[in-house]
């Protein structure tokens, strides 16, 4: 089987390279029907040999364990679209079970017998994500939803294995409802919960099939957490008792039903592993004395035991905890890297996650508790990466402007380079996420070949730091971010590494609009802009945005029905301060993007060609909040690679 494998790798990779040799016979890259293109010059067909080791690495992510095999479903991409593959033993072959040209990320298990699995999958990056049953025995999907414009997700099986819950803006588009269904029976579905916004979602179903655990998220500082009870038909809002801005989240059920387990902000700044009492309604912090968020936790089977992850400066650090007695311990075995998609196998001894480090790409691992060893499933291909030349991620941190330390992660440029190095800073989305020393997949060709440093900040608004620098950017303190970004700049200036007089800033989503603003704000110090997917006025972004989305996102960058936040939405937006962009820009987006429209990039972009100003457009008609398909992401990177060496590197 791993010959075949290996043959069938072998023969894609032969397959890309005629494909390359065959274009670079001619004298530049064509541009692919899904493509819109203006102000992009002609790019030279060389570039596709020239980053050809940094555009074919992979990753490989923990999708699902089987219930009763010690074999998963992981996501990984062998040709266009990343789909779903089966591992049935750590190191073993990875065999693909499901085959499109959109995406496939998701997978679940039937709990009890595994012979079938669901997994969502949407259109064109839209995100109304559709729910198929993928049939073991026959290789077969069915569609269990009907199609239609609306999210379709968060899957939670019932214990017997023949009922599933889900969320779905079915209804009317905007309020995230749950309904119930027999995945094998899809005349069952029918509604159980009706909601009111965007944020609702399920944690967890009793062992006892009586209850659920729904989540209620307001904003990224305020969460609620609500008991449904079947018997009566209603739900109850456990936490918080009385209105408090407050995040409860990550909850599921003790294994006797007792109690709950979540991840709660109350009385902290950082996160913290708690657990709830329902008879007392007493709540117990039970990951006191670390003063760092906990990402994510996990219980086994048997109840006996947790996993939880801390997020320390960016690093994750695995817990074991006892369940009886509550004491816990780190897995050292692990070294610094993230962690994400943890999860326990049914034997309860087995808990596998998703792993990077700045220096590897993501793959799978297991820490088997009862052996105290950790397990490598996966070893993902790097193409020829020169990974033996790339330096871990160096945290750095400066003052800004207000005396506040921020900081963020330095990417140096490889040692073979001398003198002062160019920068590219890569501002992170959300605005509440942050950015983690994690693998940088073909930016690492700026840093190998090019001799760039990359640096990523972590502005105030990051989550990772405490509530209250969450906060920091909040509604019309939205500018105190980007004065985070001008400290770095002067920061830039004070090493003798770095070259302040060649810098690029770049961000995806909120990091795009952050490019824009700074691009309004800081001109004169920087040489060139990359925008991907940002909104340029928030104004029309909340007319534009999907419903569903509005009230969350209103609840972090303010609220446009407000006179005077639309007023400052006015006055601050990118798109109404064009005439201090005086540097080139580059701006990409996606026809499908329901979260920031294409019509924020595009307007924009047109105002700026209006005025005779320098600006790259490139959109994808059949991508949304990202490029998902290689073919979009290697020309976006092609495209990218161009302007940094025509504005960056003035080559």
């Amino acid at each position: 089987m791993k010959k075949f494998t290996y043959l069938r790798l072998g023969l894609l990779y032969a397959a890309i390279l005629f494909h390359n040799l065959l274009v670079a016979q001619k004298d530049t890259i064509p541009i692919a029907a899904n493509l819109i293109s203006t102000g992009i010059p002609p790019l030279p067909a060389s570039i596709i040999s020239d980053v050809l080791p940094y555009t074919n690495y992979r990753r490989a992510f923990m999708a699902n364990w089987h219930p009763e095999k010690r074999e998963m479903l992981i996501t990984t991409r062998f040709a266009n679209t990343y789909q779903l593959h089966w591992v049935k033993m750590p190191g073993g072959d990875r065999k693909q079970v499901t085959f499109f040209n959109e995406p496939v990320r998701t997978a679940s298990f039937n709990p009890v017998n595994g012979n079938c699995f669901l997994y969502e999958r949407d259109a064109g990056g839209n995100e109304f994500t559709q729910l198929y049953r993928y049939d073991v025995a026959t290789g077969k999907s069915a569609l269990l939803t009907d199609g239609k414009r609306a999210i379709n997700d968060n899957m939670v099986w019932n214990e017997k294995g023949d009922k599933i819950v889900y969320r779905s803006t079915h209804r009317n588009g905007t309020d995230r409802d749950i309904y119930i269904m027999n995945p094998l029976d899809t005349a069952s579905n029918k509604l159980l919960v009706e909601n009111t916004g965007g944020g609702w979602g399920v944690d967890d179903w009793s062992k006892d099939e009586k209850k659920l655990l729904l989540e209620e998220h307001i904003s990224s500082n305020e969460m609620h957490l609500w008991l449904y009870d079947f018997t009566a038909g209603k739900k109850l809002r456990l936490l918080p008792k009385q209105n408090e801005r407050v995040v409860y989240t990550n909850a599921f059920f003790s294994k006797d039903g007792k109690g709950i387990y979540l991840i709660t902000n109350k009385d902290n700044e950082f996160l913290k592993f708690a657990y709830y009492d329902i008879a007392t309604g007493k709540l117990s912090v039970l990951s006191a004395g670390i003063n760092w968020d906990v990402d994510a936790a996990a219980i086994t089977k048997d109840g006996k035991q947790i996993a939880f992850v801390i997020n320390e400066a960016g690093i994750s650090k695995l817990y074991i905890m006892n369940a009886a007695t509550n004491k816990f311990a780190p897995v050292t075995a692990i070294r610094a890297g993230v962690i994400t998609d943890l999860q326990w196998h049914n034997d309860s001894k087995s808990v596998a996650f998703s792993f990077t480090t700045s220096t590897a790409s993501d793959d799978v691992f297991e820490w088997n508790t009862a052996t105290g060893k950790l397990i490598r499933w996966t070893e993902s291909e790097l193409g020829s990466t020169e990974i033996a030349a790339l330096e871990p991620a160096q945290l750095i941190k400066w003052k800004s402007f207000d005396g506040r330390e921020i900081s963020g992660f330095l990417y140096k440029a490889s040692a073979k380079f001398s003198g002062k190095r160019p920068a590219i800073i890569f501002i992170h989305g959300g605005p509440e996420d942050q950015i983690r020393p994690v693998f940088q997949g073909d930016y690492n060709y700026f840093i190998n070949e090019l001799g760039i440093n990359l640096i990523v900040p972590n502005v105030r608004g990051s989550t990772g730091y405490g509530k209250t620098f969450m906060d920091l950017d909040n509604g019309m303190k939205r500018e105190d971010a980007l004065k985070d970004i001008g400290a770095l700049l002067d920061w830039i200036a004070a090493q003798p590494g770095l070259d302040a007089n060649r810098v690029m800033i770049s961000g995806g989503s909120y990091g795009g609009y952050m490019s824009l603003a700074c691009a309004t704000h800081y001109s004169d110090k920087v040489r060139c802009f990359l925008d991907l997917l940002g909104p340029s006025n928030f104004n029309t972004y909340f007319k534009n945005t999907e419903s569903y989305r509005r009230d969350i996102r209103r609840a972090e960058l303010g609220d446009e029905r407000d006179t005077a936040m639309a007023a400052f939405f006015e006055r601050t937006a990118p798109l109404n301060n064009t005439d201090k962009i005086t540097k080139p820009l580059f701006i990409v987006a996606g026809k499908n993007d329901p979260r920031v429209p294409y019509t924020e990039s595009k307007q924009i972009a047109d105002k700026i060609n209006s005025k005779g100003g320098t600006v790259w457009f490139l959109m994808a008609n059949d991508e949304g909040h990202g490029f998902a398909k290689k073919n979009s992401s290697d020309f976006l990177f092609y495209a990218t690679v161009e302007f940094v060496k025509k504005y960056l590197m003035n080559e």
